[in-house]
């Protein structure tokens, strides 16, 4: 190829990298961003609900909360295989309908055990919508955007963390203080049923907006596609090295089980901060609702600021697993010294906010990982059982600290087991070695 041709496709792929990023990326962070919303509400939702419901407590709001990645188990390999061999538009869509209707039919919840079926039947739903997405970025991103283009997408979920506590808060007061309800709901009702709508909604605007391959792009020239399908088909030939590894293959490959290991003791230790912050916070403080809402916006606002950097930095410097190790280091010693912490809430916030930025910042380092060693169906394969084995976590976490503190009466004992759990994910990243600096020049 003539250095003229050479430097004409370059600007063909640089053209369609930069069109990619910003026809893709906003409708998936919304997405993500209402998904996140409406896994997560049952934290503030419980404040009252816990009020409102006979025999609801932590413990079953804990059990609640986790069970729902038991039905996120299930069906997580299979949705990230649909959207490698099928279409990734067309099941995404499925997913959004269908987990937003879940979401609202919370609001009609008496019992435990009903609340803890719309919580499994909502993991089903939404089974393979991350994972699923992960996938459908490596279909539009080159390796050396891959990590900015996973910082973009999952900071929706501190992003959504900084918006929905004030709008949930506000939602909390109807048929409380003085208000009357509102077609016969009360405000924790009306918390599921207000954020489920947009999940349908943006369901049909996925289906209508999303392209599956740069090919079938009508927004890129001919020129500009070509040049993204045939880098995106040489990064793979490179990674296949003239091995093609079977989806079995890739379930029991070692680096794949360690990875999967890893997510789980790193969700174990997020999801259960997550999603009882705002109940330490006001266990430990006696704030009020308003004080509460405002504090728990500063966690997540941190986490997003050091999410995006590390997803720039790891790009930057070709390098994945330091990028993936210092933050949970970090966050494993905010939660360890959290509990010492008690009595001065500038420390505690600290503290929180230091957590919250080590359990999201090495997140698009450490799912560039899979893409290092597998391609196509394998690396769908593998990417939907890290991230249904590690969501299991998102069960255990919170029930051990709505377990520990209905036991003891206090969160210490659940945040230490937090903080191992944690501290262990980032000495297994560490000792494979998986992700170390990429050789050559830097983008």
């Amino acid at each position: 190829m003539h250095s003229s041709d050479v430097a004409s496709h370059e600007a063909a792929l640089n053209r369609a990298r930069s069109k990619a990023y910003r026809r893709l990326l906003p409708l998936l962070f919304v997405s993500y961003m209402i998904a996140y919303v409406d896994r997560q509400n049952v934290a503030v939702a419980k404040l009252t609900m816990t009020r409102d419901l006979p025999g609801f407590d932590n413990a079953v709001i804990g059990f609640g909360a986790g069970i729902f990645f038991l039905g996120y188990f299930l069906l997580e390999i299979p949705g990230t295989l649909m959207v490698e061999r099928w279409s990734a538009r067309k099941w995404i869509c499925r997913i959004m309908i269908t987990w937003g209707v879940m979401a609202g039919l919370t609001a009609a919840v008496t019992t435990p055990w009903q609340f803890y079926t719309v919580r499994f039947l909502l993991g089903l739903a939404e089974a393979g919508f991350f994972p699923g997405v992960v996938v459908y970025l490596t279909h539009w991103f080159p390796s050396r955007d891959r990590a900015r283009a996973l910082a973009t997408f999952i900071i929706a979920t501190p992003f959504a963390q900084i918006i929905s506590p004030k709008i949930s808060n506000w939602l909390l007061a109807i048929g409380h203080a003085d208000q009357p309800p509102v077609l016969g709901m009360v405000g924790w009702q009306w918390v599921y049923v207000f954020w489920a709508v947009p999940a349908v909604v943006l369901g049909f605007c996925v289906y209508f907006w999303l392209v599956d391959r740069p090919k079938q792009a009508k927004w890129l020239t001919a020129e500009e596609g070509e040049a993204l399908e045939s880098e995106l088909e040489r990064e793979r030939a490179e990674t296949r090295k003239g091995k093609r590894m079977t989806v079995p293959q890739a379930l029991k490959h070692p680096k794949v089980l360690l990875l999967a290991l890893v997510y789980f003791c790193t969700v174990t230790g997020s999801y259960g901060i997550e999603f009882f912050m705002p109940s330490i916070l006001k266990s430990w403080y006696a704030m009020d609702m308003n004080q509460l809402t405002w504090l728990i916006m500063l966690p997540p606002a941190v986490a997003m600021c050091g999410q995006l950097f590390m997803g720039w930095s790891s790009d930057h410097f070709k390098e994945r697993r330091w990028h993936a190790v210092l933050p949970i280091v970090m966050g494993s010693a905010a939660l360890g010294l959290m509990p010492h912490t008690q009595g001065n809430l500038v420390l505690t916030m600290v503290c929180l906010m230091f957590a919250f930025a080590g359990f999201k910042s090495y997140m698009p380092a450490f799912w560039a990982l899979p893409s290092l060693f597998l391609t196509e169906s394998a690396a769908a394969g593998s990417i939907g059982l890290i991230n249904s084995i590690g969501n299991l976590g998102g069960f255990l976490g919170p029930y051990v600290l709505g377990t520990v503190e209905k036991v003891t009466g206090s969160f210490v004992g659940g945040l230490y087991y937090l903080c191992c759990s944690m501290l262990a994910a980032a000495g297994i990243i560490f000792s494979f070695g998986l992700g170390k600096k990429e050789p050559g020049p830097r983008n």
